[in-house]
């Protein structure tokens, strides 16, 4: 796999988990348990439009990174590849919660994790740290997969 081709495939992978990431927290977050609306300062009717632009939005993230990872090609060492594409998906999935929580969170406060909530701040902190969390794994096997000897088990 050329360079091209690598930081493609690393950038594809990141892009994935970082839509997926922001995929689930609208499935959860939003849809099933019905905590918070993207834009909480608001009639339903904008809530739902709001919860719609960010699906979008990470759609078309989950678009562009399976692109992203189909130009980048076949690894020519598959072990490497799937350490790779795992520890960008971690990686990608960490920096969602890490840059959502603290702009939406903390910076702006256009909504919390569960609003109303006694402990809310806990559950702002828990989804940083779940962040910080999924990095850290993801560097991690990311490192396994550039290292010398990359057949060694996770």
């Amino acid at each position: 796999m050329g360079t091209n081709s690598s930081i493609k495939g690393i950038t594809g992978s990141f892009v994935i988990g970082f839509g997926f990431l922001g995929a689930l927290d609208g499935i959860i977050f939003h849809q099933l348990l019905q905590w918070h609306s993207v834009v909480m300062d608001t009639n339903r009717s904008g809530q739902i439009i709001s919860d719609g632009i960010f699906n979008f939005a990470v759609t078309i993230a989950l678009v562009v990174g399976g692109v992203l990872l189909w130009l980048a090609g076949k690894p020519t060492d598959l072990a490497k590849g799937v350490s790779l594409l795992i520890g960008g998906i971690l990686i990608g999935g960490g920096a969602f919660n890490l840059i959502e929580g603290i702009t939406n969170h903390h910076i702006f406060q256009i909504h919390r994790i569960k609003p109303g909530d006694p402990n809310a701040i806990i559950y702002d902190l828990t989804f940083l740290v779940l962040g910080v969390i999924l990095i850290i794994i993801g560097l991690i096997v990311k490192r396994r997969g550039t290292s010398p000897d990359s057949s060694l088990p996770l």
